[in-house]
């Protein structure tokens, strides 16, 4: 490894000691952009490694709410503006237990380059609470968003920092939210996407992480001149991700065996058809049950607390969570002839199933390239807003697909021109730093 790379990661290591997730992050970014580095001693000269693993900003705050019973509880609320040399902040709000400091700084530093690979004016930021909505009511819900924009709405703004919705934050959080900021700040401005379609929202935000994650895919497989029609493909996850990646996969043709939440994964050897994708849907978005019931109403085996990858496919979309495949599960999935993974979730591979997946040339798509629909559609959403108009759901969906078709030409061409062929971590990584650090350098020191 470059020594001053080295020199930098044993600084970040020293100053961010109990955050895991981040320096995971922090480590596969910088160790795969050597090559820009090496070649590029103007990164070295304005200490632009040094600069770019600093968040420019981190808010932390309390959010008391009241329960049903009128019992008060206290969570967490985090905003972290990490980078804004491209433009406002923009990067989702996760609300999950799991949410920490180390969590969020790895999501939006990871969204400083995805977003600069969406060829839109984004910066990188990231927030969201400790607070879990799972089996809250409405009511509940509500007081609780109302509590946490309280708070940052002093920090967000449509030209400052745009959030959006990430995991435990869809629809009805967000109108919560925005609810709340219209209120306090006396604006109806696009401060918030995934809004409603009524109120400001874009057709295909929604299905966006899903839908681009496919089209990446795509785009793999016509380097190999293949397509997704007749491949076996897994899917983890049964929220928004997962279920219009799977919708887009059965438009293409493909066969989905699999879909998981948090207790365990179903196994539909006859494949996941459009009746019982819709099923799911209403299953999760509605009545906000467990993956398990689909196992009880189709008849198809459930495995209760693991995850899908040990089963025989073509493909695979990591649409869950960070690090849920193990460098263990990346072989499995190896051995029993997967060729294709296109993660929809942020960093879900581990950094030796990566390793494994690279060694062994498959067509390996990481989260900030494959996943970029999402933000990049949100993007879109931003420039309606400005312009105070709406667009088709064809003319979203065509700009969403040619968006994906740029970022893997930009990837796949940055990795062969730095002497890393087919390596897209290296192809995205690289892309996304260089338009960033070049714009951080004309900026002057900021």
């Amino acid at each position: 490894m470059n020594s001053y790379i080295a020199e930098v990661l044993e600084t970040v290591r020293k100053r961010n000691p109990n955050e895991p997730e981040f320096l995971q992050a922090v480590t596969e970014v910088l160790e795969s952009i050597e090559p820009a580095i090496e070649r590029h001693k103007k990164y070295r000269e304005g200490k632009i490694l040094e600069r770019i693993v600093e968040p420019e900003r981190v808010i932390m705050f309390r959010v008391p709410w009241q329960d049903d019973k009128g019992e008060i509880h206290v969570n967490r609320g985090f905003r972290i503006q990490f980078n804004s040399a491209l433009g406002p902040y923009k990067g989702g709000l996760r609300f999950h237990p799991t949410v920490c400091l180390s969590v969020l700084k790895f999501l939006a530093f990871e969204q400083i380059f995805k977003n600069s690979l969406t060829t839109l004016p984004m910066g990188g930021g990231k927030g969201g609470s400790d607070f879990d909505p799972k089996g809250k009511s409405d009511s509940e819900v509500m007081r609780f968003c109302q509590s946490f924009m309280t708070e940052l709405f002093r920090h967000v703004g449509a030209d400052t920092d745009v959030p959006a919705g990430d995991i435990g934050v869809g629809g009805r959080e967000i109108g919560f939210l925005f609810g709340q900021y219209k209120r306090i700040a006396n604006e109806f401005t696009g401060v918030l996407t995934g809004k409603g379609l009524k109120w400001g929202g874009s057709l295909i935000r929604p299905e966006a992480t899903g839908y681009g994650c496919v089209y990446f895919a795509q785009e793999m497989l016509k380097t190999r001149n293949e397509t997704l029609e007749g491949k076996v493909c897994l899917v983890s996850g049964s929220g928004n991700a997962a279920q219009y990646t799977v919708e887009k996969l059965i438009q293409c043709g493909a066969k989905v065996v699999t879909m998981s939440d948090s207790n365990g994964f179903i196994y539909d050897k006859n494949g996941i058809n459009e009746e019982k994708l819709a099923w799911i849907m209403d299953l999760k978005n509605v009545r906000r049950g467990r993956i398990k019931e689909y196992a009880e109403k189709f008849k198809v085996p459930y495995y209760e607390g693991q995850r899908p990858w040990g089963i025989p496919c073509d493909c695979a979309f990591p649409c869950a969570t960070q690090n849920e495949i193990s460098g263990e599960d990346a072989k499995k999935l190896l051995d029993n002839g997967c060729y294709l993974v296109a993660e929809a979730a942020n960093m879900p591979t581990e950094p030796a199933g990566v390793d494994l997946f690279i060694q062994k040339k498959i067509l390996y798509a990481p989260g900030k390239a494959a996943n970029a629909g999402g933000v990049a559609t949100s993007g879109l959403e931003m420039s309606q807003n400005s312009m105070r108009m709406q667009w088709t759901r064809e003319e979203v969906d065509a700009k969403l697909k040619q968006i994906m078709q740029t970022i893997f030409k930009n990837a796949w061409t940055t990795a062969e021109e730095y002497g890393y062929p087919g390596n897209l971590v290296v192809g995205a990584n690289i892309a996304g730093f260089v338009k960033v650090a070049d714009a951080m350098l004309d900026q002057g020191l900021v």
